[in-house]
């Protein structure tokens, strides 16, 4: 048996853009030791119900994309008011607010410090990974069906889990460079 996985990692903008907000909103609930990226200086009319909205949000952002017809783009430039209206209060200064973290996203996720960046932070890692995935599939005689695709998020999400569905896995850079051991198993957990 030959070695037949094919694996596709990219930096998904959707559920960057929901790691982006959901640090903002930590930061404004935690100690100024425990910040994360990004650090946003005014406070903001988050919705009570926050934590509750953001799990549906990228539940659904992640089924979404985790289909072979991938809206990852679609989802992030043509349904920007949706995250809005399902995590901030309606007013004129959070949709100010809303709106300049949006574009802030947007300058940094197009930078070399953005996408470009998380992307390559996992390359070695990256071929490791596949390297033992084909080799677990190999021993065990599974002949992957379809695309492995990894979705690779630059920080943890703290308010929904990320769960690995068929062929479709969202790991964090942190995954890939601290918690390494765990993810090979885990992965394998989605290929039937």
């Amino acid at each position: 048996m030959k070695n037949s996985l094919l694996m596709r990692t990219e930096a998904t903008y959707t559920l960057n853009f929901l790691i982006f907000i959901q640090n903002i909103y930590y930061n404004q609930n935690c100690s100024e030791e425990k910040y994360k990226f990004p650090y946003f200086p005014s406070k903001l009319a988050f919705k009570e119900e926050f934590e509750v909205n953001f799990k549906d949000l990228w539940n659904e952002a992640f089924n979404r994309i985790s289909q072979p017809n991938n809206q990852d783009m679609e989802i992030f430039c043509e349904e920007r008011e949706f995250f809005y209206e399902q995590l901030f209060m309606k007013n004129a200064e959070s949709l100010k607010d809303y709106s300049d973290i949006h574009k802030s996203f947007q300058v940094w996720w197009g930078s070399l410090a953005g996408q470009f960046s998380v992307e390559r932070s996992i390359d070695e890692q990256g071929e490791k990974l596949y390297v033992e995935l084909a080799n677990a599939l190999m021993q065990k005689g599974i002949e992957p069906q379809m695309t492995l695709n990894i979705s690779l998020v630059y920080d943890a999400c703290l308010y929904a889990n990320t769960d690995v569905t068929s062929y479709f896995a969202v790991l964090s850079i942190q995954e890939m460079l601290v918690k390494y051991k765990t993810v090979v198993p885990w992965i394998l957990g989605c290929i039937n």
